[in-house]
């Protein structure tokens, strides 16, 4: 090969790989948000994960991207690893479909319908949808036609730039070499490890076929080299994941393996017996189509009666670690390799909020419970809780700001502020428990206690806190308007309670019925309560907003009220009657 000839061979690999990135991320765009969420959810038995697997990984056109992703399912203990062996199988299988696609490039019509003039005419049509169409989808699409054409026009200039060395000494000394099936698979091996990507390196092999040197006896153990070498960037994704991740990224190795001994084997034991006249024969892009999927498909079906033995082999190779599972907390669902798959990733940050605010709001809970009934264990656990919402902010907002970091569509970068807006005021209320936990470790260490009145008037307000911190987890819970539009209400009332406390509270100072030292504590519970209600409504306004994209936080108040003024004044007077109403029954007195 020449120097001219070298270029175009490096510029049709850039061609190739650039085009075959393109077209991947393009289809998981067009296929839908949804589609890496249905991968870890619609996994009940072994051949509906094949289904699953060979679909997403026809549309995704990578098995590595989808075997990634269930390393870190199952890392994340979202998906069983039973129900991964089979998602992995089926990815073998749909990557197949690259090479399907790649033969298109060697079919040639007339000069007026030529493989050429086909993708030049849909590179055109690629280029109107991008550039003039303003509907996302439309632009996806377009992009879609344009990664195609790309490459399949790396795909012709590879082709073209191999052609020469069938006449190069040194090529068929290489291909001579590499005819023993061993060193054959060793080099597909290594190939496709450098690449990352088993689709390309057959995708390579195909373009190399058009030299007319490369034999069957050649071709087909290589394809079985470069779909063992497809395991390399799936183990370095296992780097770093718990137990259970790194066997799912195992059981791709062993699967790729055991197939390519199960039917090397008997296939060269035939053919030494038998001898098969095509070994010999020049391998075509087609045929060497037809072997990767025959592989890939007769090694599935010998390989999954046995997906419990696959799994014990890979427990029994990879021993469980106690220290291993006790370092995995609640947010290993914020798995780094999910980044890559925005509405995945967002959807495992809603998951994890949601375990946040069940921890937030049952120390504020705890905390209450303190003043009734104290005791050390109780307040070592709000202390506890607490260091866990602080590992759920730092884990979540960290994994968050990554996230923004990808190109993300306006609803996510919307529900994407909406998590890091949540996380800061749940923050604050466990903040608040702590605080109430110490009040009423104070109260118990001085051997100190409020009179009746105050107790009853801190029963009434506390009684509102829960009721509001009920409403409004329910309402992040279910996304639930309806729920949401109920805090404000109360939130009002409890400021009015907070209010009518402290005046009471001053009247009883001024009587000489209630020492400083209580007062100080009574007046920090009011202030606690009072922040704790605010924070359950910048909560609730949250989901309003979710539900509502037009409505903007700071105009959301006085649009809500306006919007639905008879509904919120029947929700105010009935929660006034409820508390405001019972504290002003109570005695004045002390």
């Amino acid at each position: 090969m020449d120097i001219a000839n070298t270029i175009a061979l490096l510029g049709g690999l850039a061609f190739f790989l650039f085009g075959m990135t393109l077209l991947g991320d393009g289809l998981k765009r067009v296929a839908g948000k949804k589609l890496e969420i249905i991968l870890g959810r619609l996994t009940s038995t072994t051949f509906r994960g094949v289904l699953l697997g060979t679909v997403v990984t026809a549309l995704i056109q990578s098995s590595s991207a989808t075997t990634v992703m269930v390393v870190g399912f199952v890392n994340s203990g979202l998906m069983k690893l039973t129900n991964a062996i089979g998602i992995i199988m089926g990815a073998n299988i749909g990557t197949t479909a690259t090479g399907w696609i790649l033969v298109l490039a060697g079919v040639e019509g007339n000069s007026a319908f030529s493989s050429a003039t086909v993708f030049a005419f849909i590179a055109f049509i690629g280029i109107i949808l991008y550039f003039f169409c303003k509907k996302t989808t439309q632009k996806n699409i377009g992009m879609i036609l344009l990664a195609f054409s790309v490459l399949m026009s790396g795909m012709q200039s590879m082709s073209g730039a191999m052609a020469p060395l069938k006449q190069s000494e040194a090529f068929l000394g290489f291909i001579s070499a590499v005819s023993n099936p061993l060193v054959a698979i060793g080099v597909g091996i290594i190939v496709t490890a450098i690449i990352q990507s088993c689709s390309a390196s057959i995708g390579i092999l195909q373009a190399l076929s058009v030299t007319g040197v490369i034999g069957y006896e050649v071709a087909i153990p290589m394809v079985l080299g470069m779909c063992i070498g497809a395991c390399a960037p799936v183990l370095i994704s296992a780097i770093g994941a718990n137990v259970s991740g790194k066997r799912a990224a195992a059981v791709y190795l062993i699967f790729n393996i055991a197939g390519s001994v199960l039917l090397m084997v008997p296939f060269y034991i035939i053919n030494a017996i038998v001898g098969f006249d095509f070994m010999a024969t020049p391998a075509t892009s087609m045929g060497i189509a037809i072997v990767n999927t025959i592989y890939k498909v007769v090694a599935t079906i010998l390989l999954m009666p046995f997906a419990g033995l696959l799994e014990k082999t890979v427990c029994t190779i990879i021993k469980e670690n106690v220290t291993d599972e006790d370092l995995v907390i609640e947010d290993n669902l914020l798995d780094e390799r999910f980044l890559n798959y925005p509405a995945l990733a967002l959807e495992r940050c809603g998951q994890t909020v949601q375990k946040m605010t069940e921890t937030s709001f049952k120390n504020l809970r705890k905390s209450i419970e303190l003043f009734e009934n104290y005791s050390q264990e109780g307040f070592n656990k709000v202390q506890r809780r607490e260091e866990k919402i602080d590992r759920y902010e730092d884990s979540l907002g960290a994994y968050l700001v990554q996230l923004n970091t990808r190109e993300l569509s306006m609803e996510e970068t919307q529900t994407s502020a909406r998590y890091l807006s949540s996380l800061s005021n749940l923050e604050r209320i466990s903040d608040h428990a702590v605080n109430l936990s110490e009040l009423a470790q104070e109260l118990d260490e001085k051997g100190i206690s409020f009179s009746p009145q105050a107790k009853q008037e801190l029963k009434i307000c506390a009684d509102a806190v829960l009721e509001i911190l009920d409403i409004t987890q329910s309402a992040m819970r279910d996304n639930d308007p309806h729920q949401a539009g109920m805090v404000e209400p109360l939130e009002e009332v409890i400021d009015a309670l907070t209010d009518k406390m402290k005046e009471r509270h001053i009247a009883r100072l001024q009587a000489g019925k209630c020492t400083l030292e209580l007062g100080f504590i009574l007046n920090d519970c009011i202030h606690n309560f009072e922040r704790t209600a605010d924070h359950c409504s910048n909560l609730a306004v949250a989901v309003l907003e979710a539900a509502d994209s037009q409505m903007q936080s700071h105009r959301y108040l006085r649009t809500f009220k306006q919007m639905n003024r008879d509904e919120y004044g029947a929700r105010l007077a009935a929660q006034v009657h409820k508390y405001c109403d019972a504290l002003d029954a109570l005695d004045s007195g002390v």
